[in-house]
């Protein structure tokens, strides 16, 4: 069981010093990477910028056919209504007509 504790403990200790020798970076490419990390940043940044006015434009416009789909129903209803009363009137009139035609057919 010693052996065994000692093989992982040798293992461990190779793969800590293997990580450590390979995982070390000079403080030069560590500012490049921090610098590019940045830039990524600034651009993501600009990107949500102008992702957020695209929506805020598309919202406003669709507010505004919101509001002349409204208007555009409005105008509809009152045609409709100027209709009825157009048909109820052509109605009316077709009325007397057929009752001057009995009236006379009738004397």
């Amino acid at each position: 069981m010693k052996t065994a504790i000692a093989k992982i403990l040798t293992a461990t200790a190779a793969a800590v010093v293997l990580a450590a020798a390979t995982g070390c970076v000079s403080q030069s490419t560590f500012d490049a990477h921090v610098a590019s990390a940045d830039a990524a940043i600034k651009a993501a940044a600009a990107d949500a910028a102008a992702a957020k006015a695209s929506a805020d434009a598309a919202a406003a416009s669709a507010s505004s056919a919101a509001s002349n789909a409204s208007s555009a129903q409005s105008t509809a209803n009152q045609a409709l209504q100027a209709a009825q009363a157009s048909q109820s009137c052509c109605d009316a009139t077709n009325e007397k007509i057929d009752r001057a035609f009995k009236k006379s057919m009738g004397k």
